[in-house]
């Protein structure tokens, strides 16, 4: 511990900050919609454009792959929304489908490939970050925060979908699949007994919590970053949802 040098994890750490910024207000809008899974179809579509574009031979690091990443999640949404007119009862099925499609297509694409990126996609190199890649994410960052700024619940369907899909383009890229989904629903589950004003700093604080032990954790003991985020998140999360409020039981039938 006495070796643990801060700096060296400050990018990743200012990385995962971005991704919550933007994350945590939304993964609200998704348990609000009943869609907890959108998330993980949008994230994983949009790591298939970032191995299109891998195979296309484009800069790993260019705005090529970003505008790949994000194509292929606006296509997604679009399909998404499509999907939510036409058989809303079942979009949750549809969502699962559209996953599984987009993860298997990306392990056939890359099954060829020695350095094939996949599992660099899904649990992502969030310690490997650099300032220069924040740039365009704290970009999309400012500009998602003022479109859910002014227009909040007003976005509709397809505008909710495509503010979701410009967020995880560029946060998949950073930390991963994985991560995206926890930054989303972690945080969001563990204050939802919470009253209104409280819900979104909690979630904050239980995010930037996650973080910041995780990469210290992921350092001081050479474990992988990703998934160690991830258990630190759920375990801040079980602590403030278990430091909340009380819940209320249901009435039994027939009780007088």
């Amino acid at each position: 511990m006495s070796g643990f040098d801060f700096m060296i994890v400050l990018p990743a750490f200012l990385a995962g900050l971005l991704v919550l910024a933007t994350h945590i207000p939304l993964g609200a809008q998704v348990l609000k919609r009943g869609i907890v899974f959108i998330d993980l179809a949008i994230a994983q579509i949009a790591a298939l454009g970032v191995i299109l574009a891998g195979v296309g031979d484009l800069d790993p690091h260019g705005w090529a792959v970003q505008a790949a990443a994000g194509v292929a999640a606006g296509l997604g949404a679009l399909l998404l929304t499509w999907t939510e007119k036409r058989w809303p009862e079942v979009q949750e099925a549809q969502i699962g489908v559209l996953f599984i499609l987009a993860a298997t297509a990306g392990l056939l694409l890359v099954a060829h490939n020695p350095h094939g990126g996949e599992q660099d996609l899904l649990a992502g190199q969030i310690l490997w970050v650099t300032y220069g890649q924040l740039l365009m994410p704290a970009v999309g960052a400012a500009v998602i925060l003022v479109l859910l700024a002014l227009f909040r619940d007003r976005l509709g369907r397809l505008g909710f979908y495509l503010v979701f899909a410009l967020a995880v383009t560029a946060s998949v890229q950073l930390v991963g699949v994985y991560l995206v989904f926890a930054s989303l629903i972690v945080p969001s589950l563990a204050v939802r007994h919470y009253r209104a004003g409280l819900k979104l700093p909690l979630a904050y604080l239980t995010g930037i919590a996650g973080y910041g032990a995780g990469l210290l954790l992921s350092t001081v003991y050479d474990l992988p970053s990703g998934a160690l985020i991830v258990w630190c998140l759920s375990l801040t999360a079980m602590a403030v949802y278990a430091a909340g409020p009380g819940r209320t039981t249901p009435a039994r039938v027939g009780a007088h």
